[in-house]
């Protein structure tokens, strides 16, 4: 019963998700930047299902719109908990920079990042996330938790949910379906 009542809870949460307000008090929305980098995400996130992997793909923007880092899911191929793509993301471009620190960036993906990658975003410094498909399960930047953004924290990150996120959840729930 317990069950019934926290799926029930999660399906409701997730049909009628607000974002969360933004630190500066100031609507945000999608740059065409952003959306550009939610597109190549896509494409990222396509390979990793081919793989084998649950299909999310990350993309590091800098503050001109390059982008300086790339990653799609890899646990399946790598056998490795954490090539979360955000984190294979993140690393790419810390390589890119020399730096960790990736203060000017914008962190684009395809899911709303888990716990482990919302705390690899806060120790890169990343300035901004947009991320598509809200995660009810395990998200961290505002559904079940909002890492991104704890004030107790001494970082915080500008967050954008919600992108494309009819098409982040049926590519989602395309690849989960198959394995069925």
């Amino acid at each position: 019963m317990i069950g019934d009542v926290d799926t029930h809870r999660l399906k409701a949460n997730r049909s009628t998700r607000t974002p969360p307000p933004p630190i500066s008090g100031v609507p945000v929305t999608p740059t065409t930047v952003d959306l550009a980098a939610m597109r190549r995400a896509f494409e990222l996130a396509d390979v990793a299902a081919a793989g084998g992997d649950v299909p999310v793909g990350a993309v590091v923007v800098d503050a001109t719109g390059r982008i300086i880092g790339e990653g799609r899911n890899l646990r399946e191929v790598t056998g490795d908990p954490t090539a979360h793509a955000e984190v294979v993301a993140l690393r790419e471009a810390a390589r890119h920079l020399g730096s960790w620190h990736l203060t000017d960036s914008t962190l684009v993906v395809t899911l709303e990042p888990c716990v482990m990658c919302a705390g690899a975003i806060l120790q890169a410094r990343i300035g901004r996330v947009v991320f598509g498909s809200w995660d009810a399960k395990a998200g961290a930047a505002g559904s079940l938790y909002d890492v991104l953004r704890d004030r107790r924290l001494p970082h915080r990150v500008e967050v954008v949910g919600g992108v494309e996120e009819d098409r982040a959840a049926a590519q989602l729930r395309a690849f989960f379906e198959d394995r069925r």
